[in-house]
């Protein structure tokens, strides 16, 4: 998936790449899950990653994603596969895998996220994830039809103290107490609904001279909040390394600071038998046995031709754990 920010494509496309998305660091995910038995892809999105790893040895894929245009355009791309028993998909939340029960009992030898969101939902302006101009302040991974609220009613109804946290947590905004105080005083004139309403609050609290990374930057923290997604993604890790087969690898594409912090604190937590000192007569650290190993030592990045032909590949950043 992407950071949300403005891109376009140069260069000679990957073997993935289709109008609806270009999946990010493709030949690094198959490097680790390629040839594995069942992987769950859990950010289906456009089916590039799930068309990757097919097309390396992996038998068989289950795909998830919230939003049903993903559904419908990956089931579209990958049907001869699915007509041969090697991929199924199901609408649902990787963060609830536990609620859903067509795929209640599997255990999968790899299993990937590529969390943020596709190209095609970023340049689907009725979407309401871009700022271009007019766009609807929407935001949900699921579509208009997701419950929870869009983006414009966040804005309109949530506490200043709440927005503050958004802007500087999902935002890095120094500035972020004016921001969200900028919001509540422009609110109580007119609701916000299109992105010019957002970025003028922006411009209006921050200066003139802001521009696309900053706009980018604050659209990107009201949709991780709408979505809940650092939320969903704590409450996920250790469900998903549950579902892991004996030696199975989970494999994360991250985007954001919060997210990629959190993957990396949980995989090192995961690989860390007891860290008391060796004569120390009692345990204190609370008798941690290492669940597996890390595989990747350092976040693994996009290379110049990727983002050359990909810039939205730029701050993918991508972490992988093993199983016992």
């Amino acid at each position: 998936m992407t950071d949300g920010s403005a891109g376009f494509h140069q260069g000679p496309a990957s073997p993935w790449d289709t109008d609806y998305h270009s999946p990010a660091l493709a030949t690094e995910v198959v490097a680790l899950l390629g040839g594995s038995a069942l992987v769950l892809d859990g950010t289906l999105g456009g089916g590039g990653h799930s068309k990757a790893l097919l097309d390396h040895g992996v038998g068989r894929v289950i795909g998830l994603d919230r939003d049903p245009d993903a559904l419908a355009a990956a089931s579209a791309r990958l049907a001869e596969e699915a007509a041969r028993g090697r991929f199924a998909a199901f609408q649902g939340n990787y963060a609830a895998i536990d609620a859903l029960p067509a795929i209640a009992d599997l255990r999968f030898t790899g299993i990937l996220l590529d969390l943020g969101i596709s190209s095609h939902q970023i340049d689907d302006a009725a979407r309401g994830f871009s700022f271009r101009e007019g766009a609807p302040l929407d935001m949900r991974m699921g579509g208009p039809d997701d419950a929870v609220p869009g983006a414009g009613e966040l804005l309109d109804t949530a506490d200043e103290r709440d927005l503050e946290h958004i802007f500087h947590e999902f935002g890095d905004e120094p500035r972020a107490r004016r921001l969200a105080r900028e919001v509540v005083r422009r609110r109580a004139n007119r609701p916000f609904r299109t992105s010019d309403d957002l970025v003028g609050a922006i411009r209006g609290a921050l200066g003139a001279r802001t521009g696309p990374s900053d706009f980018a930057r604050l659209f990107q923290a009201v949709r991780i909040a709408v979505n809940e997604e650092l939320d969903g993604l704590a409450h996920a890790l250790p469900a998903l390394r549950d579902r892991l087969a004996p030696r199975g690898t989970l494999a994360i594409i991250a985007y954001h600071s919060g997210e990629d912090r959190l993957v990396k604190h949980a995989f090192r937590e995961w690989s860390t038998d007891c860290i008391c000192p060796p004569r120390q007569p009692v345990c204190t650290c609370g008798g941690n046995r290492a669940l597996g190993e890390t595989v990747t030592r350092r976040a693994v990045t996009a290379g110049p031709d990727e983002t050359a032909r990909n810039p939205r590949a730029r701050s993918a950043k991508l972490r992988a754990w093993r199983a016992r």
